[in-house]
């Protein structure tokens, strides 16, 4: 599905507020200087009258502009700033690094500036992310049925308590409450946005975030509750399959997923997320088309609440629905990302316009 861009006037005032809304659905071209930009970009403002603004990057290429060198239009959002693709290789080189804002300055950043970007891009600030790097090493340990003292220290927490806290933020529970051998398993998923926590049976998947979701602590506390305690850490063969055909999303070879699901939700929600699993990977839906398409064509808000809901990212594919407009509008795991899976996914709707 394609979208209009909203009127000129609309998107001159998203420019001049570096309004996020239409991150990857537009883009402003001016014409006294032959740049185009993205709407967020912190350059000048250019006057009303030399804005032009285009629905792709290759629409700006074909009207003569060239890519802007502050913004990186070309490149994801959270690519295009220095500061964020330097401290992210930082976090990949060493993850075991402990951070402060000294450090920050001492690399010449500002530490209010850092802090703004990442909150922008990822929802969380930079040493938020470097703690759960941290953390990530203690949670592997506790896999291992290391003891919780030899997991606070290799996530290089100094302090047991500081540890418990930082764990209890992270997953919304103590070390102490996972099961050695539980109903339900907890493993890390590496891909190319990110770490995503995945919990799965022997038979489906539970649950697969972000890392830093701001829901995820509420949403492990609820499985955890369900199954009377009972989650552990471990590798079932839900979870590997999902990592695996993660893996063939990424790189451009298959568009769908067979991993097994567990729902919970109400059978409305289930119905919602049944229908965002048949939209075609390079497609989009609004929330009204989706109602619509279940049969409740009143229930537009249901449908953005049960969207909201989904606890299994990107294989039941929430990213695909958008505002009515084309804006990106929410999305759990960051709003650069949502951008970033429309972009891998425009290949797979390239592939099958050649072939039909």
């Amino acid at each position: 599905m394609m979208f209009d861009l909203p009127h000129p006037d609309t998107l001159y005032a998203a420019l001049l507020s570096r309004d996020s809304a239409y991150e990857g659905r537009a883009y402003v071209g001016v014409t006294s200087t032959g740049i185009f930009c993205r709407l967020t970009c912190p350059a000048r403002k250019p006057k009303r009258e030399n804005c032009r603004f285009y629905p792709s990057v290759a629409a700006c290429l074909d009207a003569g502009f060239r890519p802007c060198k502050r913004c990186h239009p070309m490149t994801p959002e959270a690519e295009g700033d220095p500061s964020v693709t330097r401290l992210l290789a930082a976090l990949q080189a060493d993850p075991a690094r402990r951070w402060r804002e000294e450090d920050l300055a001492a690399m010449g950043l500002d530490p209010s500036t850092v802090r703004r970007a990442f909150k922008r891009q990822f929802g969380c600030t930079f040493l938020d992310m470097a703690r759960r790097f941290r953390m990530r090493a203690g949670l592997e340990t506790l896999a291992r049925g290391a003891p919780v003292i030899e997991a606070q220290l290799d996530a290089g927490f100094e302090s047991p308590s500081a540890f418990r806290a930082a764990f209890a933020r992270l997953t919304g529970l103590t070390p102490g409450a996972f099961a050695a051998r539980g109903l339900l398993q907890a493993d890390w998923i590496d891909t190319v946005l990110g770490p995503m926590i995945a919990v799965a049976d022997d038979n489906h998947v539970h649950l697969l975030e972000f890392a830093e979701r701001k829901a995820l602590p509420t949403e492990l506390k609820r499985l955890h509750a369900m199954t009377r305690g009972q989650i552990g850490f471990g590798r079932p063969g839900p979870t590997e399959m999902a990592a695996e055909q993660l893996t063939s999303f990424f790189a451009g070879t298959c568009p769908t997923f067979s991993v097994p699901l567990a729902y919970h939700g109400s059978a409305f929600a289930g119905a919602v997320w049944d229908a965002l699993q048949s939209i075609p990977a390079g497609e989009t839906r609004s929330y009204s088309e989706v109602a619509a398409g279940i049969g409740r064509p009143d229930a537009v808000r249901a449908v953005a609440r049960a969207n909201g809901a989904n606890q299994i990212a990107i294989l039941i594919p929430c990213h695909r629905v958008i505002g009515a407009d084309g804006s990106l509008t929410g999305y759990g795991g960051g709003l650069w990302r949502k951008q970033k899976l429309i972009e891998v996914e425009r290949q797979y709707r390239t592939e099958r316009a050649q072939t039909a």
